[in-house]
C-alpha cells in the first residue's frame, strides 16, 4: 500500500460561521481571476476596450455555472426536473457537468457579442471564443484539481505507480485508482500553453474558430480517452458500451473537425481544379462537335471566345491576381 499515493484530504479548508471555504470553490474562483489577467493581456495587445473585461467576466461566471448546473441534471438526472426542480437552484450545488457548462459558455458569449460596445470593437463570435478557449483551457485546469481535493470523479482500480488511494470516499472501494482528475488537469494545462503560444505566433494569420476547433477536438477528444479509465458517474451508465460523457464528447468533437477542415480548405485553393474542369469540358466540346450534323456544327473561334470569356468564378470573392491569371490562361488556350 506504501506505493501509492495515500489521498485523505480535507476538501474544507476551513469554516466562517457555518459556511465552509472548499478547496474546489477557491480553485474554481482562481481559474477564473487568472482568466482575467489573461483576457487583460489579450485586450491591451489586440487593442481592443479594457472595459469589456467586466462584463465578459460576469458573462462567463453566469453562464459556465448555469450551463453545467442545468446541464449535470439535464444529462444525468433528468427526472428531478420533475420530481424536485428546487434542488436545482438550491445548495448544496453538488453536480456540474463541463459539457453544460460548454454549452453555457456558448450561449453566454453569443450573447456577449450582441452588445453594441463589442460589435463596435469588432469582438466577432469567434473572435472573443478564440481567446476565451485559451482561458478556458486554464480554468479547466483548476476546476479537475479542485476535483482531486474533492476525492471525486476518480477511475478505476488499477496498480500504476502514480496510483491514489481515495481514503474519503465511500462509494467505491477504497483500492488504488487512476488519478484522472490529474489527467484531465494536466491535459487542460498543456492545451493552455499551446493556445497561447499559438494566440500569440499566428492571431494575425489565423482563421477565426481554428483555436476553438483545437480546442474542442483537443479537450473532448481525450475526455473520450479518459472515460475509458474513470468510474462511471451514475448507475444507467454501466449498461452502455459508451458512458455518457463520451456520447456527449462526439459532437463536440466532430464540430472541432468542421471548423479545422472549413478554416484549412479555404475555398481560393479549389480555384485551379476548377478552372481545370471547366475548361477541359469546354474544349471536349469543341472536338467532338464535327461528329454532329453539318448545321449543327461550331465554329472553333466560337468556342475560344466561349472559353476566354466564360465566367468560372465570381472574381468579387477572390483576390484579383487569381482572377488575372484565369483569363490570362483562358485567352492564350493553353488548355485548349
Amino acid at each position: 500500500m506504501l506505493q501509492y499515493i495515500i489521498w485523505n484530504v480535507d476538501p474544507e479548508i476551513f469554516r466562517i460561521g457555518s459556511w465552509p471555504v472548499r478547496w474546489y470553490g477557491l480553485l474554481f474562483a482562481t481559474g477564473f481571476l487568472l482568466g482575467v489577467r489573461v483576457m487583460n493581456y489579450i485586450f491591451r495587445i489586440e487593442k481592443k476596450p479594457l472595459a469589456d473585461l467586466d462584463p465578459l467576466l460576469v458573462t462567463m461566471v453566469l453562464s459556465t455555472v448555469l450551463g453545467a448546473r442545468l446541464g449535470h441534471f439535464l444529462f444525468y438526472e433528468p427526472y428531478m426536473f420533475i420530481q424536485n426542480p428546487l434542488r436545482i437552484i438550491t445548495p448544496p450545488f453538488d453536480g456540474l457537468a463541463s459539457h453544460g457548462g460548454i454549452i453555457g459558455i456558448i450561449i453566454g458569449l453569443w450573447l456577449y457579442t450582441r452588445r453594441q460596445s463589442s460589435q463596435m470593437s469588432g469582438q466577432t463570435f469567434l473572435w472573443v471564443i478564440d481567446r476565451m478557449c485559451i482561458v478556458a483551457a486554464l480554468a479547466g485546469a483548476f476546476i479537475r484539481f479542485g476535483n482531486l481535493m474533492n476525492s471525486e470523479i476518480f477511475g478505476k482500480p488499477t496498480n500504476v505507480p502514480w496510483a491514489f488511494v481515495f481514503l474519503r470516499d465511500h462509494e467505491f472501494s477504497q483500492v488504488p485508482r487512476h488519478p484522472t482528475q490529474v489527467y484531465e488537469s494536466l491535459s487542460c494545462l498543456l492545451l493552455f500553453v499551446v493556445l497561447f503560444w499559438y494566440w500569440k505566433a499566428y492571431r494575425n494569420q489565423s482563421a477565426p474558430g481554428t483555436m476553438l476547433g483545437i480546442a474542442l477536438i483537443w479537450v473532448f477528444g481525450l475526455r473520450f480517452v479518459w472515460e475509458f479509465f474513470k468510474e462511471n458517474q451514475v448507475a444507467f451508465e454501466d449498461s452502455m458500451s459508451f458512458n455518457m460523457g463520451q456520447l456527449l464528447s462526439l459532437p463536440a468533437i466532430l464540430l472541432g473537425l468542421v471548423l479545422l477542415l472549413r478554416n484549412f480548405i479555404r475555398p481560393a485553393s479549389l480555384i485551379p481544379v476548377a478552372l481545370v474542369i471547366q475548361s477541359s469540358s469546354l474544349c471536349y466540346q469543341c472536338d467532338y462537335q464535327p461528329t454532329l450534323p453539318s448545321t449543327s456544327k461550331v465554329d472553333s473561334n466560337n468556342c475560344e471566345n466561349l472559353i476566354a470569356t466564360k465566367r468560372l468564378v465570381n472574381p468579387g470573392h477572390f483576390p484579383k491576381r487569381i482572377t488575372a491569371t484565369k483569363r490570362s490562361a483562358s485567352q492564350s488556350n493553353i488548355l485548349v
